[in-house]
């Protein structure tokens, strides 16, 4: 089905004149292809290295106007969905951009905790996720622990504070219930701060890397800690306590295009993730992904398809995939007979890792056992289709785990067959991997994942071509028919090349998507709200 324009959507036209897009230099009026890229051939040679380096040197001007990042409910991604827009505008699509809230949270500077005049070592002390501002000295109270370690109720019953003396820093121990409810008894009880300790059970005895779920969950500094920091705080009488946060419900943006031929009646959804994280430019995760379908994008824009194609951009996909869950989540409640419409997803997250590998999500559950991951049906036959167009271009490729740890995650929970390429982020490449796809063994795919030196000199372009011909080739194929996904329409045959067979296990090789962890605290190892 085309898509809507519901009260929650704004359109372009309206989004073009909220956001003031800061990179102008990297947005000139492109000329625009009229040509019908219908065939494998032709579309790959229209997804250019040189249209690729051009948006992703867009993305990475708009970080530089924009504080070095393009995280969600910054200026530096409204940036980039404003240059998303007029590329798309150019092209001849008319974009609509969907509008959600989420929960936005930064550390503005490292927490700091001190004990009677003496500072914790930093190792020690790390702010919860969702934390508030500010800087507290006052004395110390346990909340019904004394510090043993193992399991622990402390802070968890408002009956727990029974005794706490309103302004103190209410100190207490993980365990049984989540953090966020402890601070929230703490600041009832009229604690001025909270310090939350690790349980010292087994695997729980180091620092403790907490969210507190969203914004509202406290207004309190509160800070995590090692569990011996903890025990050492029982003695202490004084402390000083300081966050510098910003924590707040702030608006984001999911962009989305499509075809103007094809059945509406049988869409394939292509996406990738537009935002990065606060601490880089995010180049490499995802302006890789996000340049990649913007040029396949572009380049299909004249192409007469028999099935609707539906590009997306998806914001807060760091935060926890929250664009994709939105949109998901919308067409659930407001358009089902949409989300039917839908006959496969596919993701482009990371398709340029300097140290690349050339993975394909495992839908047909070879090489990852998915777990209770859900693996719709068809997924496996999205898989063999892009090891189908590396084989016939003489490149080895690789599996990677179907974990639902990207934005296909919230597709696949809903049956949609979804599949899609990944190159790899903080894991570190195998001596096989090296020996199939080349670049340096027992090295990270990307040293420089969720950091500042993620910049336009992170990425290896030839890597990206390769992965967004692959792209570009599956999109176009599936533009065409869906068959081998659900039945729908004839099977697909590459133009001028006939059908090309799937060498299944000649040259697959092993590159675990773990890398990207779903939910709180991304990629970034924070425990879950619960203790």
């Amino acid at each position: 089905m085309p898509v809507r324009t519901p009260s929650h959507w704004i359109t372009s036209a309206a989004l073009a004149g909220a956001l003031t897009l800061t990179a102008t230099s990297a947005v000139a009026a492109p000329t625009r292809d009229n040509s019908n890229n219908n065939a494998t051939h032709k579309i790959t040679q229209a997804v250019s290295q040189q249209k690729l380096v051009q948006h992703l040197s867009a993305f990475q001007a708009i970080a530089e106007a924009n504080d070095g990042n393009r995280a969600s409910g910054t200026s530096g991604y409204q940036a980039s969905v404003d240059y998303v827009v007029q590329k798309l505008q150019a092209a001849g699509y008319t974009p609509e951009v969907q509008e959600f809230t989420f929960p936005y949270f930064q550390e503005v500077s490292p927490a700091t905790v001190s004990a009677d005049g003496t500072q914790l070592a930093a190792e020690d002390v790390a702010v919860m996720t969702y934390s508030g501002t500010g800087s507290v000295t006052a004395p110390v109270q346990a909340v019904d622990t004394d510090g043993t370690a193992g399991a622990s109720t402390s802070g968890c019953e408002a009956a727990d504070f029974a005794d706490f003396v309103p302004g103190n820093v209410a100190l207490i121990q993980r365990g049984a219930c989540s953090f966020a409810a402890k601070a929230a008894n703490a600041e009832a009880a009229g604690a001025s701060a909270v310090l939350i300790f690790n349980s010292g059970a087994p695997g729980s005895e180091g620092l403790l890397n907490g969210t507190l779920g969203s914004p509202e969950a406290t207004t309190l500094p509160t800070v995590g800690l090692s569990h011996q920091a903890g025990v050492d705080l029982l003695d202490a009488t004084d402390v000083t306590v300081a966050t510098d946060t910003v924590s707040a419900t702030r608006t984001t943006y999911n962009v989305l295009a499509e075809t103007g031929t094809g059945d509406p009646e049988n869409t394939v959804v292509v996406g990738a993730h537009l935002d990065g994280v606060l601490e880089g430019a995010g180049i490499s995760d995802n302006g890789t992904g996000s340049a990649g379908i913007l040029a396949i994008a572009e380049a299909m824009a004249k192409t007469k398809t028999e099935n609707n194609v539906r590009f997306a951009w998806w914001g807060a996909e760091e935060l926890g995939l929250l664009g994709a869950e939105h949109y998901v989540a919308d067409l659930q409640a407001n358009d089902p007979g949409a989300l039917e419409d839908i006959a496969l997803y596919l993701n482009f997250d990371m398709i340029g890792s300097p140290n690349y590998g050339r993975f394909v999500y495992d839908g047909d559950a070879s090489t990852f056992d998915p777990g209770d991951t859900n693996v719709p049906a068809g997924s496996g036959a999205i898989e063999a289709a892009f090891h189908e167009h590396f084989a016939s271009v003489g490149l080895a490729s690789g599996d990677t785990e179907f974990s639902g740890r990207s934005d296909y995650g919230p597709f696949i929970e809903v049956g949609v067959p979804s599949g899609g390429l990944f190159t790899g982020a903080e894991g570190v490449k195998t001596e096989e991997q090296a020996a199939l796809f080349g670049g340096q063994a027992g090295v990270a795919y990307d040293s420089c994942y969720h950091s500042a030196c993620d910049d336009i000199t992170n990425v290896d372009l030839q890597g990206m071509e390769e992965m967004s011909d692959a792209a570009a080739a599956v999109v176009l194929r599936y533009a065409m028919s869906t068959h081998d996904v659900n039945g729908e329409g004839e099977p697909y045959k590459q133009k001028g090349k006939g059908a090309v067979g799937h060498p299944k296990g000649n040259d697959r090789g092993h590159g675990p998507h773990s890398e990207h962890g779903r939910g709180h605290g991304h990629g970034h190892g924070h425990d879950k709200a619960a203790a």
